[in-house]
């Protein structure tokens, strides 16, 4: 409560000094305020209302938008930017609009535009914030995605990060433009860079993202679903059984795929069946975690060919 309130009393003064104080006073402010947007990321991982949040987070986005252009080479800001529109655009409308196809296709359709043009800005937001040490990453990147990447550091990997799964999911939601697709190999050497350089990351989020992108590269692209059962290992000893978007993310990436059902329904039963407050710093993902998995659950039918609805598993 004393962080909300905090955060209430910085938007106040924020909002008024913005239109009605000096340069310096309002300098100060943004800087104020700045740093308590960065810091705010805990209040929202521990929270228990998904709609609250995804209620909250366009107003958010906007705000942080606003000290960006007052302070537009400002990195933390800028990776705040591709976090925050890459969280959002995943959570409340991709993944929306990927599980009302089959009610309404047109609003799924709708849903999945919306959520790439967010991807889009988030990349872009990304990038910017890499350019701020690296000038001509943009170019480079599209060059030589090896090339490019090669001098950045374990200080780059937010960036790195957030702009590679921007990229991935933005070409994930728009998958019919192949002009967009082409730039698939740009997102997975900005993903792996953040694998090289720190595999560990973020109590491994990174490995949470190679399962994914090991299994959707297997077969000829780089990848290997090898590959991603040992990022899936990787993942689980390095969250210490505090998250579980490994389990949901190796049932819908490798399992589908090998059409392993008995493997798809253990992994998913095993992220439903999880004690949410076991780890109250990661409430959130994983309490949309565990929705994630129980939708895959009610919906075997539509990805495994031999599953008989009528029959026990």
């Amino acid at each position: 409560m004393s962080r909300i309130k905090s955060n209430l009393a910085v938007l106040s003064l924020l909002s008024f000094l913005v239109f009605a104080s000096g340069c310096s006073i309002k300098s100060m402010a943004i800087n104020s305020m700045a740093s308590t947007m960065e810091e705010s990321n805990e209040s929202i991982l521990t929270d228990n209302d998904p709609e609250l949040i995804g209620d909250a987070f366009p107003f958010m986005l906007k705000m942080i938008e606003t000290l960006i252009l007052e302070k537009p080479e400002q990195k933390g800001l800028l990776v705040l930017a591709a976090e925050g529109f890459t969280s959002y655009s995943q959570a409340w409308v991709a993944v929306p609009a990927g599980e009302m196809e089959d009610v309404n296709l047109a609003a799924a359709r709708a849903g999945r535009m919306r959520a790439y043009l967010l991807f889009v800005r988030a990349r872009d937001y990304g990038l910017r914030a890499l350019e701020v040490d690296y000038p001509d990453m943009g170019t480079e990147l599209a060059a030589d995605p090896q090339k490019a990447l090669a001098p950045t550091q374990e200080k780059d990997i937010p960036a790195l990060f957030w702009t590679g799964a921007a990229w991935a999911l933005a070409i994930n939601s728009n998958k019919s433009d192949m002009m967009v697709v082409a730039d698939f190999d740009i997102a997975s050497a900005l993903l792996r860079r953040v694998n090289d350089l720190d595999p560990a990351w973020n109590e491994g989020a990174a490995q949470e993202v190679m399962i994914v992108l090991e299994a959707a590269t297997a077969g000829g692209q780089g990848g290997s679903l090898e590959g991603a059962r040992a990022a899936f290992q990787k993942a689980l000893q390095l969250s210490q059984g505090k998250r579980i978007g490994a389990l949901v993310a190796m049932a819908e990436s490798v399992s589908i795929k090998e059409q392993n059902l008995e493997e798809f329904e253990q992994l998913l039963n095993e992220a439903i069946a999880f004690d949410i407050e076991s780890a109250p710093e990661y409430r959130l993902p994983n309490i949309l975690s565990q929705r994630r998995a129980a939708w895959l659950l009610d919906h075997r039918a539509d990805f495994f060919i031999d599953y008989d609805e009528n029959s026990e598993s």
